[in-house]
């Protein structure tokens, strides 16, 4: 689904990611770790096609990025830190611009579904600048799975919730990984996105220093596993 192979990424003299290799299966829910300024955030803005390549090869549903850039965006959902949606159109407005850019059949009953998906059906009809930063972080990610994206990519989607609106984020992010969608996530959070994905990748250096699935890591814990491959991968 996701085949990244010697990604180098680069911004002057400054290179970020060094030479990175990634691989995810469909149905896949990937946990990406790190510090801040280990390359996550670049790394995603690479796989969502909004940065280029340096050198490398980053295939996605089969397609090459950049070179089939709009042939992979089609197949992508991604949210990351700004919600992309309008203030002054309502919820369901909101995602029928969405539904209709990316020409989704059968729109108004996909738009009722996502709305019951993300908990917003009562608000269907409200405008989005008078939702709450939880409400609005919900509906964005209504806003990337309306076409049925074969991948989603997640930056930090619990920044700026508060306990109750992050546990609601929680019960729709699993319920979208029971869907069947491959998703990519990067959170600081280690608790929370230790009862969510199924492998846990952590960046160090601009690289990917340990990867395993859920299985291996709950015996040691997440946070020793984090902690161990930070420091061998100094």
């Amino acid at each position: 689904m996701i085949s990244v192979r010697k990604l180098i990424k680069r911004f002057g003299p400054k290179t970020v990611l060094r030479g990175l290799n990634f691989e995810v299966a469909r149905g896949e829910f990937v946990g990406l770790l790190g510090p801040n300024g280990a390359g996550k955030t670049t790394f995603l803005r690479v796989l969502s096609s909004l940065s280029s390549p340096t050198l490398g090869e980053v295939r996605i549903s089969g397609f090459q990025l950049p070179g089939q850039a709009a042939a992979v965006r089609r197949r992508l959902g991604v949210v990351l830190h700004q919600p992309l949606l309008y203030g002054d159109l309502t919820a369901e407005e909101n995602l029928r611009f969405y539904g209709r850019m990316y020409g989704v059949a059968d729109l108004e009953a996909r738009i009722s579904a996502v709305l019951e998906l993300v908990g917003l059906s009562k608000r269907r009809r409200d405008l989005v600048r008078t939702f709450s930063r939880g409400m609005q972080q919900r509906l964005s990610i209504g806003r990337a799975v309306i076409h049925q994206p074969d991948v989603l990519l997640f930056d930090e989607p619990y920044t700026g919730l508060d306990q109750d609106a992050a546990a609601m984020l929680d019960d729709v992010l699993r319920q979208i990984a029971a869907q069947g969608h491959t998703i990519v996530m990067t959170s600081h959070d280690l608790a929370r996105i230790a009862d969510l994905a199924s492998r846990f990748d952590v960046i160090s250096r601009g690289v990917i220093a340990a990867s395993a699935p859920r299985e291996a890591v709950e015996s040691r814990g997440l946070l020793a596993f984090y902690r161990e491959a930070i420091r061998n991968g100094k």
